[in-house]
């Protein structure tokens, strides 16, 4: 698997949504779904280009895709390997124009996500992650090793959303006896932990599968775990319902 091609793809598609972002006009670029979360023009050219850029370096890999989901479980539970696509994850934080939106692209094999691609196209940011090879930062010229705090006795920092917040997240955190805390958008919480700029996150409320498996594979890339609900079964892919369920990340 060529991480270099995915992260053209990534960096080809931040840059369609950047076209549409630096638009003075932005209000109409901004559509709704049927279940009434945003959607921009940017998130349909972003899943074009990457649509484009997998069919044209992986011909024979299915994809799914937010933009373009629609494949029974009957499809799917056959595939061994496939490429699970985010165009813009956080429409939310694109709207707000705060830059906390990621462009993901991951590659899950056996139910497992092995490798990823996380790029911030609004402050060009790059993570990348696979097993084999470890996990990357990459800010202009300057590329960093990531890896996790590991296991800490106290003072942990827990990353949470820009966008939501549960009760549920507050009494898991304050049983890992979280002293402080960082917000951040979309799949950018994931990365967080990976960099060590955080040591948890744990999310209640309802995400799909194309949201968190590029940050994933990065936190586990950088020695970190993702886990349903609050553990210790390990988070898996390719499920009936593409609805995830609860799940607690950690740097150790």
């Amino acid at each position: 698997m060529e991480l270099n091609t995915i992260i053209e793809i990534a960096r080809n598609a931040g840059a369609a949504i950047m076209g549409i972002y630096q638009n003075e006009d932005f209000s109409s670029v901004v559509d709704f779904k049927e279940d009434n979360s945003p959607l921009t023009l940017a998130d349909k050219a972003s899943h074009e280009v990457i649509m484009e850029g997998l069919k044209k370096s992986f011909p024979d890999m299915p994809v799914i895709s937010e933009e373009g989901k629609e494949i029974t479980y009957q499809d799917r539970s056959q595939w061994k390997e496939y490429w699970l696509v985010d165009p813009l994850d956080g429409t939310k934080e694109f709207i707000k124009r705060n830059g906390e939106f990621t462009v993901n692209i991951a590659l899950i094999r056996n139910n497992e996500a092995v490798a990823g691609v996380v790029y911030v196209p609004a402050k060009d940011i790059l993570y990348y992650g696979a097993k084999e090879d470890g996990a990357f930062k990459v800010e202009g010229d300057w590329q960093q090793k990531l890896t996790v705090n590991g296991k800490k006795e106290s003072g942990l920092v827990a990353v949470r959303s820009k966008s939501h917040a549960n009760p549920e997240e507050e009494k898991v955190l304050n049983e890992y006896g979280v002293t402080d805390s960082i917000s951040v958008g979309s799949s950018l919480k994931f990365c967080m932990v990976a960099e060590g700029k955080a040591d948890i996150y744990y999310r209640h409320g309802p995400t799909m599968e194309w949201d968190t498996a590029a940050g994933h594979a990065v936190l586990e890339a950088a020695g970190g775990r993702v886990m349903i609900e609050t553990g210790p079964e390990p988070f898996r892919y390719n499920k009936e319902s593409l609805l995830n369920t609860s799940f607690l990340c950690t740097g150790w």
